[in-house]
């Protein structure tokens, strides 16, 4: 800690073998070998009094959050005599793994069993658009892989987690905590380490190393990339739609040389909800692209921008779509 003090969660009490585990222990002040408190040292143990097991402790600037399987507490170094002091601050809270939490700051952003939460000062739950996606497709003997981790860049938090039918991390999910907004995706990493010491995120899998955000390509291979809205309706959906024009906006600025800069826009009509996209037009939309009509109609429309071109790098900003009522059947 920037006291100068080592501390572990969930040990032994001094002087025994039996683990405790929701037990805190912490060095002497300035010398990491000496855990015996005596009247002359700072050396000395909490214990967390709910829950079965502290699960993880995060440090943020002020404080250090501690999570066990069913509480969270804020502790924090008070001085003599008693060194550090811990306060419950929430109860009935998951955590679901030893590395599903990540601080922000002074906000600390984790898993839990069955949802997301934020400490900002308080505990809350984060509204997930994608939370049913996530936890109905976990497995259930191998929480203990989740991996958190942060890209400062783009003000994102993420979890990697195995899915029901894999061992290992194999996708991910993300909050964005600056737009609120959700996104998920299909790969695995069991570490990451932000930017700040190397020049750009770090994260492993197995036994590689890969260096994230570096370049727009996956190691010389084209990657694809798409953002996809959900069915969208006029009022209360009793109308069918048409869509008549698209005026995209999207920028390709920090493409790489010989990129060829382009994305496909994709606008889609549903008749009936839950049923599919029955109708579609596909554009190509490049550099210069000002307005391309369309004919797709429905009761509800959903706009795809996808691009798998080498070497480029887009950016969508406030497409706009021409549309109006057009009866009921």
């Amino acid at each position: 800690t920037s006291d100068r003090h080592v501390l572990v969660f969930g040990t032994t009490p001094q002087g025994s073998t039996e683990l405790d585990r929701l037990l805190i222990r912490f060095s002497d002040q300035e010398n990491a070998f000496d855990w015996e408190a005596t009247a002359t040292n700072t050396a000395g143990d909490l214990r967390v009094e709910s829950g079965s097991a502290i699960v993880q402790a995060v440090k943020t600037r002020r404080e250090i959050i501690v999570l066990t399987d069913s509480s969270v507490h804020s502790m924090q170094f008070i001085g003599p005599p008693f060194t550090f002091g811990i306060n419950q601050i929430s109860t009935n809270t998951t955590a679901i793994s030893p590395m599903g939490a990540v601080a922000v700051e002074d906000a600390v952003f984790w898993m839990g069993k069955n949802r997301f939460y934020v400490y900002e000062g308080r505990v809350q739950p984060i509204p997930c658009t994608v939370r049913d996606h996530v936890f109905n497709d976990l497995n259930e003997d191998a929480f203990e892989k989740i991996v958190a981790g942060v890209n400062s860049e783009f003000g994102e938090v993420f979890w990697f987690y195995p899915s029901a039918s894999a061992t290992e991390n194999d996708k991910y999910v993300i909050y964005n905590y600056e737009q609120k907004i959700w996104y998920v995706g299909a790969f695995g990493r069991s570490a990451w380490v932000d930017k700040g010491i190397y020049e750009y995120p770090m994260a492993s899998v197995a036994t590689l190393i890969y260096n994230h955000e570096k370049t727009n390509d996956d190691d010389g291979t084209a990657m694809t990339s798409f953002i996809e809205s959900s069915p969208i309706d006029i009022g209360d959906g009793d109308d069918f739609v048409f869509v008549q024009r698209l005026i995209p906006d999207i920028s390709f600025n920090n493409s790489e040389t010989n990129a060829i800069n382009q994305a496909v826009f994709t606008i889609k009509g549903e008749r009936f909800p839950g049923t599919g996209y029955v109708t579609s037009k596909t554009v190509n939309v490049e550099d210069n692209s000002t307005q391309n009509y369309v004919r797709v109609r429905g009761r509800a429309f959903g706009v795809r921008i996808e691009s798998s071109n080498a070497l480029m790098n887009w950016r969508l900003g406030s497409p706009r779509i021409e549309l109006r009522a057009d009866g009921k059947r």
